[in-house]
Formats: C-alpha cells, structure tokens, sequence
C-alpha cells in the first residue's frame, strides 16, 4: 500500500469516509474553538471525548472494517490477560480494496493522532492540566485505534461476515 499520494479513482464508500472524517474533525474543531464560544470545561471536556468517542467507535467497527478490510478487538482471557484479536480479509479481497478509501482512512488515523499530540504539547507549554486531561482522553482513543489497525495490518487473519 503506498499511501505517498492519493490515488486518482473516486471513493467507493463516499458515506463511510464522510464519517470516518466528520467524528475526528469536530473533536478537534470543537475542541480548538470551543475557548472562543464556551466559557465551561465541563461542557468542552464532555463534547469533546463524546465526539471523540465516537469516533473511535466509528473507526473501530465501522470504517475500518469496509474502507481497509481490517478489524480487530481486545478481551481478556478467563486468566484475566488482555487478548488482542486480529481479523484482515483474505489477500484477494484486499487487493480489490478501494486505494482511495485505503489512503483516506490511513491518512486521517494518523493525523488525528499527531493533532492530538500537538494540542496535547501547547497545554503543556500553557500549563493547562485541566485542558491536558481532554487531550489525554482523545490522544489514548486515537492511540488505540492507531496501534490496533497497525497491528492489525501486520497479522493478516480471515474473517467472514
């Protein structure tokens, strides 16, 4: 997959990359200017991890599954140890994959978490501890997602629906 430049076919899940994008554009939106408009922490803190929240659900189970084929989960086992699951679909159903939904999803994963980390780095030069703790609530979401669908990537299971 090289993910160096978009590719030049049109989206095959134009609804699913709508939405891969909208939940970590409005975390981040809101969060960035929310300092003009609201004068509550309790209400930015709360908006902001909900449309965080969502977003990783949307990622998670969601685009994940149907603009890169990958899917993965974590439980924990009757030891009581965390259990990562992988699922990626079969070699030839990725090589169909749209190179442009793959680009997208890949690009926005990562860049929401390099946001997050810049917003985290000015509330620490700002010595904003309450307004690090909302950034530390989305980066370890964005996190997740990032580590997950990278460990994902590199273990190719077959799953079928």
């Amino acid at each position: 997959m090289d993910i160096s430049q978009p590719p030049v076919e049109n989206y095959a899940n134009p609804k699913t990359c709508f939405f891969h994008v909208l939940f970590k554009a409005a975390a981040l939106a809101f969060y960035i200017l929310s300092a003009l408009f609201v004068n509550s922490f309790v209400i930015i803190f709360v908006v902001t991890v909900l449309l965080s929240a969502l977003d990783f659900w949307v990622v998670k189970n969601i685009s994940g599954r149907i603009l890169v084929g990958l899917r993965w989960w974590n439980k924990i086992n009757d030891l009581g140890e965390s259990v990562w699951r992988f699922e990626c679909l079969d070699q030839e159903s990725l090589a169909r994959m749209n190179k442009k939904d793959s680009w997208l999803f890949w690009w926005t994963l990562y860049l929401s978490a390099v946001a997050w980390i810049v917003l985290g780095i000015f509330s620490l030069i700002r010595f904003q501890a309450d307004y690090l703790l909302v950034v530390g609530v989305c980066l370890t979401l964005s996190i997740a997602n990032v580590v997950g669908f990278t460990r994902c990537r590199k273990g190719l299971f077959v799953y079928h629906d």
